[in-house]
């Protein structure tokens, strides 16, 4: 199944001790590719990414998380007692010298830097293995708005390919009438360099099966369809692979194939088609770019 490389997805979970808000962003990006900005989660966010990564193969992956402890007991209150004393023993001092007491509440002591420090406690098991439930269910969800984007491109490519196998088809037609397209450009080639002479019939005949051949196409319509049938493989729903990286490859063969049927081409309508396939060409490799 297709998948496009942007997604999006946003879940809250909560417990008594630990409020979490897990955002997760996809974009567009020739390999795998991951950006973590949030609350610091030391060891953990080397498991989230192995977790992402298990499952998606392209892509750059934002992922952010919020976290909020309500409960006291989380945190731990951490004192500088050497920095307090010294402190202190200033103001002492100043107080000495000036001749009056200094007073001061602890509001203005908890402004002083690095005299107070708020340190949140290490996670327990419990709450690692809980927060890495959280990121799955989240990764879930952009898996699912992935796969949704995907079954729209999907369609847009099936749409481009359904009007590729009609120009095919057309080509396939009208270069039936190649040969006698060259015989008529011959016959008046000939007549104008050397007049009806009693060769001219047998001559014309091997030019025209020489040229005929130098000009056949069957070779480019048969890699076209199989390209066709390959690209359709890789659309099914039963294709679980990557597809980007494949169909991006298949875009450039089409461009191939339909470029040497433009120069073998003799008949103004087999050109058109081959410029409407690489029209149809073009608009594909547009939209591989967001294929995973």
């Amino acid at each position: 199944m297709i998948q496009s490389m942007t997604g999006f997805a946003e879940k809250s979970f909560s417990t008594r001790t630990l409020r979490v808000k897990i955002c997760l962003k996809s974009l567009n990006h020739r390999f795998f590719d991951w950006s973590y900005k949030g609350a610091p989660i030391g060891e953990l966010e080397n498991r989230l990414r192995e977790i992402c990564q298990e499952r998606i193969h392209r892509g750059r992956i934002e992922a952010m998380i919020d976290m909020a402890f309500p409960d006291p007991a989380s945190w731990d209150v951490v004192i500088n007692e050497g920095l307090l004393k010294k402190i202190l023993a200033a103001f002492d001092r100043v107080a000495v010298r000036s001749g009056h007491e200094l007073t001061f509440g602890l509001d203005s002591l908890f402004r002083i830097p690095q005299l107070v420090e708020l340190r949140r406690k290490d996670f327990t098991p419990a709450e690692t293995e809980w927060i890495a439930a959280g990121f799955k269910k989240t990764l879930d969800e952009l898996l699912k708005s992935r796969r949704a984007e995907g079954r729209k491109i999907a369609a847009a490519l099936q749409t481009h390919l359904r009007a590729i196998a009609v120009s095919v088809g057309r080509v396939a037609v009208l270069i039936k009438k190649q040969p006698r397209t060259l015989q008529k450009k011959l016959r008046a080639r000939l007549a104008e360099a050397n007049g009806a002479g009693p060769n001219s019939k047998e001559r014309m005949a091997e030019e025209v099966a020489y040229l005929s051949q130098r000009y056949d196409v069957a070779e480019e319509i048969a890699r076209l369809k199989h390209h066709l049938e390959a690209a359709r493989e890789l659309l099914s729903v039963k294709n679980r692979a990557p597809a980007g990286k494949m169909l991006d490859f298949l875009a450039q063969e089409f461009t191939r194939e339909a470029n040497t049927l433009n120069s073998k081409s003799q008949e103004i309508g087999v050109t058109r088609e081959g410029l409407l396939i690489k029209g149809e060409v073009e608009s594909i490799r547009q939209q591989v770019q967001n294929i995973e």
